[in-house]
């Protein structure tokens, strides 16, 4: 008996020595994203990017001398108490020294100060409202503010199609939209824009009938929307329903970044104006490449989410791989240091943690469901 207590013992210590071994030859990154629910397509999106990037990371030879990047992913379902939760198991339980997401800025702004508390790196892929970075220093994002993107989209509408006077819309009840609405608002008078009337809805509503029916007698060249792609969708498809004519162009945040728009809208989204960093037409040969291997691995093309974090992924490498260690506070510093040239275009932090640069905003325009560079 003693025997075998003494060979069951020599058993369990093997197997937890040859377990923590294992797990030393790896390097877990975190990641926040909602995979179910209204808002998954951004999160599907950002997982597709993110894995594709790991994929070509570790088949490249990993990080520091041959360590494996693994990704653990938390579904917050949209759901700020249980991105909270996902969080605190990433920290907790699986020592993860980054964490990339969440997926909303509402999501970040409850997330960010946990995970900065803790000193754990937390980078935002799609987290474009004012406020995000100012939460600490452990606080990054790789989007690029809504408030570098609208300016450029607005100018677009004026000096291209005469857009003097606007109606704006959003969403009153999440972080994300108001943030838009109120770079687009700044960004309207800025430009001298007249704002005809303001008109507000909740994320979750499905009738907008009564602010689209106020908004239609009042002669608007152009409409303006901060909101996901849920909601939009619906403005876009009873703006049409109520006679709102093809003449009065939809310009949206970033939240229209999405293919589901025309999914859900179809012609109905047609004419719309939103800006956006990439595109999945740029002829640079990163870009070319990544759409062409996501094209084979998921049989589908990318949108802008899915390319911001495939580059945040390779991102975040490059600062593992400088850290020397899979330690937050050295990732945090190679961070700030980090250069990248990726599908995005060339990329690096600011001193306050956010992307360096605003160049390169496009201006897309839907059509048959379908996004294009307006030409």
């Amino acid at each position: 008996m003693t025997r075998s207590l003494l060979a069951a013992g020599a058993f369990a210590i093997a197997t937890v020595t040859a377990t923590a071994a294992f797990a030393q030859q790896e390097v877990p990154i975190g990641a926040i994203e909602i995979l179910s629910g209204p808002s998954a397509s951004y999160g599907i999106a950002i997982k597709a990017g993110l894995e594709m990037a790991l994929d070509e990371i570790n088949s490249a030879g990993g990080v520091l001398g041959g360590k494996k990047l693994t990704l653990v992913i938390e579904d917050s379902a949209g759901n700020k108490d249980q991105a909270v939760n996902a969080a605190r198991k990433l920290v907790g339980r699986d020592k993860v020294p980054v964490i990339i997401g969440p997926t909303l800025s509402n999501e970040m702004f409850a997330v960010g100060p946990v995970t900065n508390q803790r000193k754990v790196v937390t980078v935002g892929t799609s987290t474009t409202a004012k406020g995000i970075t100012e939460m600490g220093p452990y606080i990054f994002r790789t989007s690029l503010p809504e408030a570098d993107v609208v300016p450029v989209t607005l100018k677009t509408a004026k000096d291209k199609f005469g857009v003097k006077t606007i109606a704006m819309m959003y969403a009153n009840d999440d972080a994300f939209s108001k943030s838009g609405f109120d770079s687009m608002k700044a960004a309207a008078e800025a430009l001298g824009l007249n704002i005809a009337t303001i008109e507000t809805f909740g994320s979750k509503d499905t009738d907008f009938s009564a602010q689209l029916t106020k908004i239609k007698g009042l002669n608007v060249d152009a409409i303006t929307v901060s909101a996901l792609v849920e909601p939009i969708s619906g403005v876009l498809l009873q703006a049409r329903q109520l006679g709102i004519p093809a003449s009065v162009r939809f310009i949206g945040g970033n939240g229209a970044n999405s293919p589901k728009l025309g999914e859900i809208a179809g012609e109905a989204a047609d004419g719309l104006l939103v800006g956006s960093p990439w595109f999945v037409d740029k002829k640079d040969a990163a870009n070319v490449k990544f759409v062409s291997d996501f094209r084979k691995k998921y049989g589908k093309d990318p949108d802008q989410f899915a390319a911001q974090a495939y580059d945040t992924m390779h991102i975040v490498a490059k600062a593992v791989d400088a850290a020397g260690a899979s330690d937050s506070d050295a990732i945090r510093e190679a961070l700030l240091k980090t250069r990248h040239s990726g599908v995005m275009g060339p990329f690096s932090f600011t001193p306050g943690r956010d992307p360096a640069s605003a160049e390169g905003v496009v201006v897309l325009t839907m059509k048959g469901g379908k996004f294009q560079i307006l030409e």
